[in-house]
C-alpha cells in the first residue's frame, strides 16, 4: 500500500506519477541524500498548503516542469548555502541539510528553505528568488539571493565579511579593466 501522500486526493482532475527522484543534497544525521517529491506528493502537499485546483489551472504535463523547476531550484540553493559554509569550512567540512521548510502564506513558498543546519549548530538561511534570464532546457530562470539569516552574531558577522569581500573584489575587477583599458 503506498503513503497517503502518494494517493491521488479526492477530486483530483487527473493521475500523477509516484516516483521520486534523489538529490545531490546531504540528509542530516545519515549517509544519505534528500529524496524530492514525486508529482504526486507535491501535488497533495500544494493543496494542504491551501491551494485548490481550477480548470483554468496547470494541468497534468504541467507537473513534470514544476518538480524539475522546484528540484533544480533546491540544487541551485544548495549550492549558494555551500558557498556560505566555506566561511566555516575549518569547523565544518560536510554540512548537511538539516530540513526543508515553507510557508504557504509566503511568496515562493515552495522554493524558500528555511532551515539549514552545519556540524552540529543551526544555521537559518534567506533565500529570495527573483525572476531572471530564461534558459531553455536547464530549467534555470531564477536569480538566488541566499544569505544567512541576521539572527546571530556570527551571521551577522560574515554578512559584513562577504559584503566587504563583494565590494573589495568588485573594486579590483573595476580598477583592472579600467586599467587594461587605458593602455
Amino acid at each position: 500500500m503506498p503513503a497517503p501522500n502518494q494517493l491521488p486526493s479526492p477530486g483530483q482532475p487527473f493521475s500523477l506519477p509516484t516516483k521520486r527522484e534523489l538529490s545531490t543534497i546531504p540528509k542530516a544525521g545519515t549517509d544519505e541524500v534528500w529524496v524530492y517529491p514525486s508529482q504526486q506528493m507535491f501535488w497533495n502537499a500544494m493543496l494542504r498548503k491551501g491551494w485548490r485546483w481550477k480548470d483554468s489551472d496547470i494541468a497534468q504535463k504541467d507537473m513534470d516542469d514544476i518538480i524539475r523547476i522546484h528540484n533544480a531550484n533546491n540544487e541551485e540553493a544548495w549550492h549558494e548555502v555551500l558557498k556560505w559554509e566555506a566561511l566555516h569550512a575549518k569547523e565544518c567540512t560536510d554540512p548537511k541539510l538539516k530540513r526543508f521548510g515553507g510557508k504557504a502564506t509566503e511568496y515562493s513558498p515552495r522554493a524558500r528553505i528555511r532551515h539549514w543546519m552545519g556540524c552540529g549548530k543551526e544555521v537559518r538561511y534567506i533565500i529570495d528568488y527573483y525572476d531572471g534570464p530564461i534558459h531553455p532546457g536547464s530549467y534555470s530562470f531564477a536569480i538566488l539571493d541566499v544569505r544567512p539569516a541576521m539572527d546571530s552574531w556570527e551571521n551577522c558577522w560574515d554578512r559584513m565579511k562577504v559584503a566587504y569581500w563583494r565590494w573589495m573584489y568588485s573594486k579590483e575587477a573595476d580598477d583592472t579593466s579600467s586599467s587594461s583599458t587605458s593602455s
